[in-house]
């Protein structure tokens, strides 16, 4: 495992400023612009949309950061670095990648367009190489954290290429972000020196423009985070006038400015601006102010105050070049910026969405060296502009990846399954199991817990593979024989232990999750949380997802079962989340073998092309593991394991037709099955059926109403037109969540489960309480009969 200042200076170093002809950078930079704004523009003004419906677009957050990203990509940037940019930054990265020769032309007419480029960058959906999908503010900048995590440990586990910097550019009202904070206390994050954020400061959010002085105190929150801390705030025009005898003043009085009073200042005609100036300057500094600018034309000083430091090239790159020196933590760069910058809606507190007018737009050309008749115009080939591109382009190429074959994953484990068990303690099993029966399956997996390790059953696991760190850690109570699971940290271990913040689990998962399109290697991760907590992490999941993450999330315990807990730990909705989500499979099965067959399956689905996620949830509830009935015949055991992970199966039919079909997922199966036994001493006949997926169930129905493609043969499996009968169904979660089995064969059906917030009880009391017991499936049979 390389240490931090190895992965840190991974790539070479960056070229020295003298090796890049200024002149030359500012042809692009201006040309990066005129693209970006003309991206939006047809987009809005040219091209035809249908429906009425605004595009959108972001013309001047785009501006904003041009000088930022074009300083990284045609000075800076190596190879292996990755960098996320900001959602409203897409058509400035969209231009580069069409100068850099890497996005066709046709693409820039096709911003927001069906199969064209997307609104924010988009790892799986763009045409252009992007390294992190961005979009949800926040979460794009804490993947750069998670993906340097993920990529220092498949390089200690594996042979994959060398990594580079993990670059983030973000807006500086997206600091407000709470899953920002969330991520840089995590206390590895001081320890990871790829690291570099660049703040786009530009003072203004979506609404206004940023209340106060606010750059000083989250410099200081990222300091105290233990990240080195750099500040690129005046141009050269601006540090002149403060040079002068009596520029201090100048300085002080802009530094003393409110965000709101600079950007009014922005705003300002050009012959009001000394006024202001100066006459809002302190009584003591006044007649100084005066004499610094006095020399100064109105149109001059009206340019100079808008002379920022994240605008100015040659500062950038010294900047740059400031944070690759330190290694050994990371690096946040805040550059001053304007919104809109050099567009007429510069400074505008409501331009976040702003769109130039045609004649606007029209006038803006030849100040940026370009042509409105001809917009989509690279440099002659031959000018130095061009090769600058093309020297970029060839700097930034990477070498081609050939991903490997993610390990052959079991069908069947062999464990016999007996005794009482929980979902929960089988999932503890199953990983001594694995490493059993397929050792190198077990190699691939990578485990990761939010603080709730041994609480979700991994202590075992834990205890066979050790704990990853970034750096060997002394195990001080090794000699503890008390010591239930052994805490030994190292590079070598194979689960990652995280604070108690969810949103920060699931984005290291989703980052482990794409190891195998990014690094070369597929890895098998599986994340652990309390199933209640899955809605606070849900947004990065599901984002995560988005981006192309292939894993496994395991919710446990989950529901009303988790009884002595109380409302604030048990989950009621998650098994709807789990149905609607994207990308993953939800599956809730109720005995140990259903549990085992449904994680292999789920293994074998990750870390290939075509992959998805699962997520699993799982009780602390015992079950007689003898009421699945097993089929010992192989051929019936098969059937078993395929109907299993089609969505579920027949556990019990009546002799002859039924009268009624009970449905149950989960940890309720019990009650359905007792509830059977009660209909049937009345004389009723009752059929059972077993869900281990109401997910995969609802995409067969789909299929069969020629909604997506897919499937269907499970419906037929669990409820055949002969035994069509009044459905019960029953879970511990919300019970709309099965309500659309009604539309598989018409049938009339009553949907328990749980739909008002939990309370500390027993088991039994909290099933009678929610109606999700034994006497109240047979009472709603008993009415769907009369």
């Amino acid at each position: 495992m390389s240490p931090p200042t190895e992965v840190a200076a991974a790539a070479p170093a960056a070229a020295p400023i003298s090796s890049v002809s200024l002149e030359q950078l500012e042809a692009v930079e201006r040309r990066v612009l005129w693209l970006a704004t003309s991206i939006v523009h047809h987009a809005n003004r040219v091209r035809e949309t249908p429906s009425g419906v605004k595009v959108g677009g972001h013309q001047s957050s785009s501006a904003s950061l041009t000088s930022i990203m074009t300083a990284l990509y045609f000075a800076h940037l190596r190879a292996p670095d990755r960098v996320s940019v900001k959602p409203h930054a897409a058509p400035v990265l969209q231009a580069i990648e069409y100068l850099l020769g890497r996005l066709d032309a046709r693409y820039l007419t096709q911003l927001r367009q069906f199969g064209g480029l997307q609104s924010y960058p988009s790892r799986v959906k763009d045409p252009y190489p992007v390294d992190f999908s961005t979009g949800s503010v926040g979460i794009g900048a804490t993947a750069t954290i998670w993906s340097g995590l993920a990529h220092r440990y498949v390089a200690g586990h594996f042979d994959v290429p060398r990594g580079g910097r993990e670059v983030a550019l973000l807006g500086d009202a997206e600091l407000d972000e709470g899953a920002i904070w969330e991520a840089l206390v995590d206390p590895v994050v001081p320890r990871l020196g790829e690291l570099l954020w660049i703040v786009d400061l530009n003072r203004q959010s979506l609404d206004r423009v940023v209340p106060d002085i606010a750059a000083g105190r989250i410099g200081a929150m990222f300091e105290a985070a233990g990240w080195q801390t750099i500040t690129v705030k005046y141009g050269r025009r601006l540090r002149e006038l403060f040079a002068r005898p009596g520029g201090d003043a100048l300085e002080r009085r802009i530094d003393a400015m409110g965000n709101e009073e600079y950007q009014r200042l922005l705003r300002t005609p050009a012959a009001d601006v000394r006024e202001r100036l100066v006459g809002g300057g302190a009584p003591g500094d006044r007649r100084a102010l005066g004499r610094v600018v006095a020399d100064v034309e109105d149109a001059d000083l009206h340019a100079v105050v808008r002379d920022l430091g994240g605008h100015d090239l040659p500062d950038l790159l010294d900047a740059l070049a400031r944070a690759d020196a330190v290694t050994d933590r990371p690096s946040v760069l805040f550059a001053y910026t304007i919104k809109a910058w050099r567009l007429p809606t510069q400074g505008h507190p409501a331009n976040h969405s702003a769109l130039l007018s045609t004649e606007q737009w029209r006038e803006l050309a030849p100040t940026l060296g370009a042509d409105a008749d001809d917009p989509w115009a690279r440099f002659p080939d031959g000018s130095p502009e061009s090769a600058l591109c093309a020297s970029a382009a060839e700097r930034l190429t990477r070498p081609p990846l050939t991903p490997r074959e993610p390990p052959a994953i079991p069908a069947d484990l062999e464990r016999a399954h007996t005794g009482d068990a929980s979902t929960q303690q089988a999932f503890g099993r199953f990983f001594s199991d694995l490493a059993r029966a397929a050792p190198a399956v077990a190699r691939a997996v990578v485990t990761v817990s939010p603080d709730v390790a041994s609480s979700t059953n991994l202590g075992g696991w834990i205890n066979r593979v050790g704990v990853w760190s970034v750096g060997e850690r002394i195990d001080w109570f090794a000699d503890d024989t008390d010591t239930l699971v052994r805490w030994r940290e190292s590079s070598h271990g194979q689960h990652v232990e995280l604070g108690i913040a969810e949103g920060n689990l699931v984005g290291l998962l989703g980052e482990l999750g794409v190891t195998w399109s990014r690094d070369g290697q597929p890895l098998l991760p599986i994340g652990t949380l309390y199933d209640p907590f899955v809605n606070r992490a849900l947004e990065q999941w599901s984002f995560g997802i988005y981006a192309g993450a292939q894993t496994i999330l395991v919710g446990t315990p989950s529901g009303v079962t988790l009884a002595a807990e109380g409302g604030a730990h048990q989950s009621i909705i998650t098994p709807s989340v789990g149905l609607e989500q994207p990308g993953c499979t939800a599956w809730e099965p109720a005995f140990g073998q259903d549990l085992e067959w449904v994680l292999l399956h789920a293994l074998g689905q990750l870390g290939r092309p075509g992959g998805s996620s699962s997520y699993l949830r799982l009780t602390t509830r015992p079950l007689d593991q003898g009421l699945a009935r097993v089929p010992e015949d192989p051929d019936l055991r098969e059937r078993r394991r395929r109907e299993a992970l089609a969505g579920g199966y027949r556990l019990r039919e009546a002799v002859g037709p039924p009268a009624v079909t009970l449905v149950a997922m989960g940890a309720v199966v019990p009650e359905a099955l007792a509830a059977a036994d009660e209909l049937e001493a009345a004389g009723i006949p009752t059929d059972v059926v077993c869900l281990t997926s109401a997910d995969l169930v609802f995409r067969a129905l789909q299929v069969r109403q020629g909604l997506q493609e897919g499937e269907d043969w499970i419906l037929d499996e669990l409820f055949p037109p002969e035994r069509t009968a009044p459905i019960v169904s029953v879970l511990d979660g919300h019970p709309h969540t099965l309500a659309f089995l009604a539309a598989v064969r018409g049938a009339p059906i009553t949907s328990l489960g749980v739909s008002g917030f939990g309370q500390s009880g027993d088991v039994s009391d909290l099933y009678r309480h929610f109606g999700i017991d034994a006497d109240t499936l047979v009472g709603a049979a008993l009415d769907l009969l009369d």
